[in-house]
């Protein structure tokens, strides 16, 4: 994986762009899994999210880091 990625002229680390990524995956899983009550199984729900935000990430992390 890349260290630093070109985005419009300006290098960022490559850990902004998989964050971004992250985010958009992150905001429509979690509307889907609020929309079906996946969250009620939680006591903590906000805490349920932030694992799976944590997951994605590192998933994604991982994914891109194989290559």
């Amino acid at each position: 994986m890349f260290t630093e990625v070109d985005v419009l002229g300006a290098f960022v680390p490559s850990a902004v762009v998989q964050l971004v990524v992250c985010v958009a995956i992150f905001a429509i899983a979690d509307a889907l899994l609020s929309r079906m009550g996946f969250f009620r199984l939680f006591w903590h729900a906000p805490l349920a999210r932030f694992a799976l935000f944590l997951l994605l990430f590192c998933g994604i992390g991982l994914a891109l880091a194989s290559h």
